[in-house]
């Protein structure tokens, strides 16, 4: 079976969205034990707790419930056929999207340590972000096995 190639960079562009906010978050949390105050329980506790709690969340729920299900299915569907990650500009629009989403979370550790408030609903909600990109790439596998949708994904 051969895919097209649309589906292909399609496929590979939210398989390197997910994993680059892996990535970033890694670093992020690297940049926070390095520089936020508490250390130690506080760490764990907001960092990697409730950041993890919210992506095994926003993971499982739209997996689980099958209305969620269907809707983010169709999110899915609809951004291939919107051409995400198919163009340059599209790979430059996601790239961009991570950028910034980086960039937002270490100006909040940076002012935290210096002083501000600690930045745990940011890192709660990368984790809720992770846990939808990750239900994503899950979804692009369902889409990619299911027959309504081999007509428009292979060249068979």
């Amino acid at each position: 079976m051969v895919y097209r190639k649309a589906w292909l960079d399609f496929r590979r562009m939210q398989d390197v969205a997910a994993l680059a906010s892996v990535l970033i978050y890694g670093a992020a949390l690297v940049q926070g034990y390095l520089v936020l105050p508490g250390g130690g329980l506080l760490f764990r506790e907001r960092l990697l707790v409730w950041p993890s709690l919210f992506a095994l969340v926003s993971f499982s729920l739209p997996l689980v419930i099958l209305p969620l299900r269907k809707r983010l299915a169709r999110y899915v569907w609809g951004s291939f056929h919107a051409g995400f990650g198919q163009s340059p500009p599209s790979v430059l629009t996601g790239v961009g999207l991570l950028l910034t989403a980086a960039a937002f979370l270490y100006w909040q550790i940076d002012e935290a340590g210096r002083g501000g408030r600690y930045p745990t609903g940011v890192f709660s909600a990368f984790g809720a972000g992770i846990g939808i990109l990750l239900a994503q790439v899950w979804l692009v596998r369902v889409l990619q096995r299911d027959p309504l949708t081999w007509p428009r994904i292979r060249e068979d």
